[in-house]
């Protein structure tokens, strides 16, 4: 089965760690952000992918060398496809038009996911992972009886239901959802925000009979901003309880919970609660809480708060809450 992961976006919001680094490559406590979603999937999907396709923009080749060894990680083939213009979700998708055949699961990277039960998608065409939210106006949302759904609406006005699309898809038939999307293109059938949207695709496959079954998430975390990012990864660390050794940094004190990666030094400091230290990086004389520090980055004489600092940076006696991009320096 493949996974296809429409990754193309800028992730403006992000920024300036998404000048230099995709969205979905961003960590959430050590972990590429597009890795804990293939990690969900291993988890709580009742067959293997053995192909994941990834839909890019204007990257490196640096970008896709780590999604290729992260695929050959979980036992997969990677394929690349580009978008060259976002249009919409229904386009994003067509870009991969090629690998739109047999089963396939498409899976939008702008969020982390997980379920206390294994998804089963027997006897179903499609199958549609949802959230219960409060705001169902700023999603699409699906409209079902008991399992079965039987439509879709995109940022509904009226609240005709709170069960929100999480961006989360499985086909039986991948070509089927091709020719659908195919025939919005060719149409040129827009919705919300004058784009190509996927919830058309759907109701069109919906109104020729297909069944469509809905698989419900415990947990649904936002990674679009600087703030998201830093309460998601707040969460994450939470839940994972991660073991460290206090005995190896000296004259320290680390307060959980916290992530802590691999070579990282910690002298005269205090770290935590809800840090997330990236390997290789340096800390003397500062205390780090609710922030996420990236990898062989050099922290002195400061006091961080709610922070996001990336790769290769210095800091060096600064005060408060910063969003640092990489290779750069505050003193």
């Amino acid at each position: 089965m493949k996974l296809i992961i429409p990754m193309a976006g800028r992730g403006t919001r992000l920024r300036p760690h998404t000048h230099t680094t995709p969205k979905p490559l961003l960590p959430v406590a050590g972990t590429m952000i597009v890795e804990r979603i293939i990690q969900t999937f291993d988890r709580t999907l009742d067959r293997n992918i053995d192909e994941i396709v990834f839909i890019l923009g204007d990257f490196g080749e640096e970008v896709k060398t780590a999604l290729r060894d992260m695929s050959a990680r979980h036992n997969a083939k990677a394929t690349f496809y580009k978008q060259d213009q976002a249009l919409g979700t229904a386009h994003a998708v067509y870009c991969a038009a090629d690998s739109l055949a047999g089963e396939v699961i498409i899976a939008f990277a702008d969020t982390l996911f997980d379920s206390e039960t294994v998804v089963s998608v027997e006897d179903a065409d499609s199958v549609i992972w949802l959230k219960e939210v409060e705001d169902p106006s700023r999603f699409g949302v699906a409209v079902h009886e008991g399992e079965k759904i039987t439509g879709f609406v995109e940022k509904p006005t009226e609240p005709i239901s709170r069960l929100a699309i999480i961006g989360v898809y499985y086909f039986k038939k991948g070509e089927d959802l091709k020719t659908e999307i195919k025939y919005l293109l060719d149409n040129n059938i827009t919705g919300h925000g004058d784009e190509y949207q996927l919830t058309d695709a759907l109701d069109r496959l919906l109104k020729k009979d297909n069944v469509f079954k809905s698989a419900s998430v415990d947990e649904w975390l936002d990674c679009g901003t600087l703030p998201a990012w830093l309460d998601t990864t707040k969460i994450i660390i939470e839940k994972e309880n991660h073991t460290y050794d206090e005995s190896k940094y000296l004259n320290s004190k680390i307060v959980p919970p916290v992530y802590i990666g691999e070579n990282v030094t910690i002298e005269n400091s205090t770290v935590g609660p809800y840090a997330s230290i990236g390997e290789g990086s340096k800390i003397s004389n500062s205390s780090i809480n609710n922030s996420i520090v990236l990898n062989e980055t050099s922290i002195s004489g400061s006091e961080i708060i709610n922070a996001t600092i990336g790769n290769h940076v210095t800091v060096n006696d600064f005060k408060g809450e910063t969003h640092l991009g990489d290779h750069s320096a505050i003193h």
